[in-house]
């Protein structure tokens, strides 16, 4: 096994502590929305990731990916931005960059972290997933404004509507190559069964015309992008997501064999990007472009943009 792959694709060195924040909480002011924050316990000062969830699911069911990001030395925010959500998104990105602005509040973050652990807000980066990629890209490009600047933005199988000429509001996509007015890096992952469709019932959860491709099209240098081929659009979740929501999550999409490959994907990507553009060493990130078999997941396309 390779250095990367023990680097980035597995565990980290930090030991991760899962914390669940209320808007209900004693901190003043509380966050806007509740809260689920993987963060080191480990004395020190960390980058800081936001991120947002896909539609109709819950913060929760990505607590083994944001544990393992926490694990290489970041603290990860994930929001829990609404329970139930109609086709519109602004309210959504609305919150979003409120729980942004409350980071940096008194007490904020800070106050609700374990003894010694400190957020690097200097070092703030913005990832999303599906309905929550679009709206992470939206939060970026200023749709709602922020205190807080991003140094980084990770769409991870961004999705913006059903397809083409039928976007969700507000919509994201331009179809004008290189149009993002965007002042930090972006990586964008995709899935290579996202837009696939896993009966005639259902529609692609991640249609052809609003995905991962369209979102890289209209990204500029610096930006890169990992397309994992035989994975779904949800394979990054938890194993096991309970309720009803959880299993639907099982039933909706067209899935891969397993969710514990490009869940660790996701995780070691993510990390390995967030090194190279939070921390300025980018040998993980360059190794798994110039070697992608190092990879948990075959990789159908690798693409930067510098």
């Amino acid at each position: 096994m390779s250095s990367v792959n023990d680097d980035v694709f597995g565990m980290g060195t930090q030991t991760v502590q899962l914390l669940k924040l209320g808007s209900e909480t004693s901190s003043h002011p509380p966050p806007p929305k509740p809260l689920l924050i993987a963060t080191p316990t480990g004395e020190g000062e960390y980058p800081v990731l936001l991120f947002l969830h896909g539609y109709l699911l819950y913060n929760t069911f990505y607590s083994q990916l944001l544990i393992h990001v926490a694990s290489h030395g970041f603290i990860v925010v994930a929001p829990q931005l609404y329970i139930t959500a109609g086709p519109d998104s602004t309210e959504e990105i609305k919150s979003a960059a409120a729980i942004t602005d409350w980071l940096s509040s008194e007490p904020g973050l800070q106050h609700s972290l374990p003894m010694h652990v400190h957020p690097n807000l200097s070092k703030l980066a913005l990832a999303g997933h599906s309905r929550g990629g679009k709206a992470a890209f939206a939060l970026a490009l200023g749709f709602a404004p922020t205190t807080l600047k991003f140094s980084a933005l990770i769409g991870i199988d961004p999705v913006d509507g059903m397809a083409k000429g039928n976007q969700t509001s507000p919509p994201v996509l331009t179809y004008i190559p290189r149009s993002f007015d965007l002042n930090s890096p972006v990586m964008v992952i995709g899935s290579g069964l996202g837009e696939v469709k896993r009966n005639a019932l259902f529609p692609a959860c991640a249609p052809k015309g609003v995905n991962h491709s369209d979102f890289f099209e209209e990204c500029h240098p610096p930006a890169c992008y990992f397309v994992a081929k035989d994975c779904g659009h949800l394979d990054m979740l938890d194993d096991e997501t309970k309720g009803l929501r959880g299993k639907a999550s099982y039933c909706l999409c067209k899935n891969g064999k397993a969710r514990g490959p490009m869940r660790m994907f996701v995780g070691g990507v993510v990390v390995a990007f967030l090194k190279a553009r939070l921390e300025g060493d980018d040998r993980c990130l360059v190794a798994i472009r110039d070697d992608p078999a190092i990879a948990p997941v075959v990789l159908e396309r690798i693409e930067f943009l510098e």
